[in-house]
């Protein structure tokens, strides 16, 4: 997967609300406990099948408490990638290993989409096999430049 189109989006439905006081409400009514358990079941999968999976959080009616309260319960990891494709994009690994917080904004600045992600690397920053297998045909073309050059006597400053 190169492109953010090629990546899988999974909408969860809200569930019912907590018990008072446990600081998980707000606009998703006890949704964050449910973004966290299928977090769980996700790392799961990803540990056991070697597959994760995405939450799009852009879709869920999160409130300001909402966002607050799942940052805090994932708290702020080491990694941060930016990628400029079509709009800014960024990657913040969170404290849990395997869980990314990713912003996808289009090329005015808009947020077009939220996730996270729960994979060793993002789906998006892999790069593809296809992609990969056009590499040493690529580096063969600049050796060969390089080979043309040298014999040339480009790199020689003496001329």
């Amino acid at each position: 997967m190169s492109r953010l189109s090629d990546i899988p989006i999974r909408v969860l439905p809200s569930v019912a609300a907590p018990a008072a006081g446990d600081g998980l409400g707000g606009g998703l009514g006890g949704g964050v406990h449910a973004i966290l358990a299928e977090l769980v079941t996700l790392l799961e999968g990803l540990v056991d099948l070697e597959h994760g999976g995405m939450i799009d959080l852009h879709s869920l009616p999160m409130d300001p408490r909402d966002r607050t309260a799942l940052q805090h319960a994932l708290g702020k990891g080491e990694v941060h990638a930016t990628l400029d494709a079509q709009g800014l994009s960024q990657f913040q690994e969170t404290s849990v290993p395997g869980i990314w917080w990713i912003e996808h904004r289009d090329p005015s600045g808009e947020l077009v989409a939220e996730l996270l992600e729960v994979a060793a690397v993002p789906a998006i920053l892999a790069c593809a096999r296809d992609e990969i297998a056009t590499g040493p045909g690529v580096l063969r073309s600049r050796i060969a430049g390089l080979d043309t050059r040298a014999g040339q006597g480009g790199h020689d400053r003496h001329q």
